[in-house]
Formats: structure tokens, sequence, C-alpha cells
């Protein structure tokens, strides 16, 4: 569901989802960046990438993709993956890094549901259940493997050589592939089973 039709529906839930749907896509942003700083590439640092101002993050096509589609994304923060100490597996961490920020948020969400939900407004009670539900939608988005999603780069840090070229030919076309099956919504039981997993696996968590 794109944020128009929501906007045209409800606009007061609009108003409640669009700032956590904004620093939730921060938030992964910045955990890219965060590890890559970890394991020895400081180039987001350098380029004032570890910040939570939406300024530094916003990307025109990517907010045009929320508003339509209700998928997007902000700006990549910048790896450069020859500065990392291990190369293969600094790839595969720094790309699950965004999506597990994103699990930790929604699991951190549900958590105050679950011990303060009845003592909080109902306001309060829809803001948590919203960013719950945004953040393990955008860890669901970005494991799909198709580049130049966080999935692919998992994928690529596995996988041989042929594998990996193949993977990099099609990234430069790796959006226009991801809006047009978003689309036809060939995604969207990707994007459900993926859903699915990470629930369950936040239920198991959950206390």
């Amino acid at each position: 569901m794109g944020l128009i039709n929501l906007l045209i529906r409800d606009p007061l839930t609009f108003v409640l989802l669009i700032i956590p749907l904004l620093y939730s896509v921060i938030i992964h942003e910045v955990s890219h960046g965060w590890v890559a700083d970890k394991m020895g590439d400081p180039t987001a640092k350098w380029m004032g990438r570890l910040t939570l101002n939406p300024r530094v993050h916003i990307d025109p096509i990517g907010t045009l993709m929320l508003f339509i589609f209700g998928f997007g994304w902000a700006k990549p923060v910048p790896v450069n993956f020859a500065n990392l100490h291990e190369p293969r597996k600094g790839l595969i961490l720094v790309s699950l890094a965004g999506i597990v920020a994103n699990i930790c948020v929604a699991f951190i969400a549900l958590f105050g549901l679950r011990i303060a939900g009845p003592y909080l407004p109902t306001m309060a009670v829809r803001v948590l259940a919203i960013t719950a539900s945004i953040n393990v939608m955008l860890a669901a988005f970005n494991l799909i493997p198709i580049p130049p999603l966080d999935g692919s780069k998992v994928l690529m840090g596995f996988a041989s050589r042929n594998l990996q070229y193949l993977l990099s030919r099609i990234e430069p076309y790796g959006f226009l592939i991801i809006m047009g099956l978003l689309y036809i919504g060939i995604l969207n039981p990707v994007i459900r089973f993926f859903e699915r997993v990470i629930s369950l696996i936040i239920a198991v968590l959950l206390p």
C-alpha cells in the first residue's frame, strides 16, 4: 500500500507512520556504516553519514517509491569493501547490519507493547504497533536477493565468483527490476514469507 492512498484514506495514520518510517530507513542505513567502520572502513564516518539527521540520508527516488508502493530507501551509506579487514565476512555482516537493526527496532517496539501496552494511551500503542510493522516490512524487503538490496550482497558473500559477477552485472538495473516486480505483484509472496519468518523470530525472543 502506497502512502498516497493512506494519506487519502486515513490522514492521522499517515502522520503517525511517516516519522517512524523515515527514521527506520535512516537507522537501517546508519547501521551499515557503523558496522563497516568497526570492520575497518571509515568511509561513512568521514562523509558524515553516521548521523540520524534526515537531510543527509533522504533519497528522492526512494521517497517517491514510498509514496507509490509503500517500499522505499534512503541514500545508501558509502562502504568501501576493499578496506574491510575480512572482505567476504565483512560483506555479509555489513549487508546484514541494516536488516538486523530493523528487526531490533521491531523487537523493542513489540517489547514495549508487551510490557507497557495496557498502561499506554491509545495513540502511543498505535505508534509502537506501526513502528514494529514498518521495521518488519523493511527487514523483509531488504532480504530480497535482487541487487542492490542487502539480500543480494549477503548472497554474494557466500557465492562463487561466477554468481558474484552475475549479480554485479544485474545491479545497475536492479531498482528498475524491483519496481517492475513490485508493480505486477510478483514480490509480494516473497516479502510476506520473509515477514512471517521475522515475526516468528521476534515472537520466540519476546519474553
